[in-house]
């Protein structure tokens, strides 16, 4: 196991195990208190760094941190609609990174800060999400810009705004 960090290396260990053998793990039998705990979280795949999946949640789904991070690892790796399913050839040239997000909270643009909040727009049942310090992202409006285009929100049109930080665990 090359990973250091424990939320890391469980994503690792999911996305490897399903990949290579279409195995869902469990969750470890003694979770430490940061995996037992509810939170909506990303697991992100690089290779050559270029992104090659991302998936996650902004509320929790699963009953706990380890859970989520197993369901949104394998779904990085295989249900990136943008991307093929990894292949185990692809293994061991994968960067892992997971982003363990806060509560969403409704801000202004005013609020918001590309560097340290993440930024979730909502019209109707529309809903875009884009993670806090992303390369290239530098300003709110670049930001917002963005994440109306994934909701399919015409730039100038009034949404609901929310914010959000993250916990980032890198390997």
């Amino acid at each position: 196991m090359r990973k250091s960090d424990l939320l890391v290396e469980l994503a690792w260990r999911a996305i490897e195990a399903y990949v290579r053998e279409r195995r869902v793990i469990e969750p470890p039998t003694v979770l430490p208190p940061e995996l037992r705990r509810r939170a909506g979280a990303f697991v992100s795949l690089k290779k050559d760094g270029m992104l090659r999946g991302c998936i996650g949640t902004y509320l929790p789904t699963k009953e706990t941190l380890a859970e989520e991070i197993i369901a949104n690892a394998i779904k990085a790796a295989t249900e990136d609609p943008r991307f093929p399913p990894v292949q185990p050839v692809e293994l061991p040239h994968l960067e892992i990174s997971v982003d363990v997000l806060s509560e969403p909270e409704p801000c202004t643009e005013a609020d918001l800060d590309p560097r340290r909040y993440g930024v979730i727009v909502e019209k109707g049942w529309r809903l875009g999400l884009l993670l806090p310090d992303l390369e290239g992202v530098d300003t709110v409006e670049e930001q917002l810009r963005i994440a109306k285009m994934k909701a399919g929100i015409p730039p100038d049109e009034p949404c609901k705004i929310y914010r959000f930080t993250v916990e980032r665990h890198r390997e």
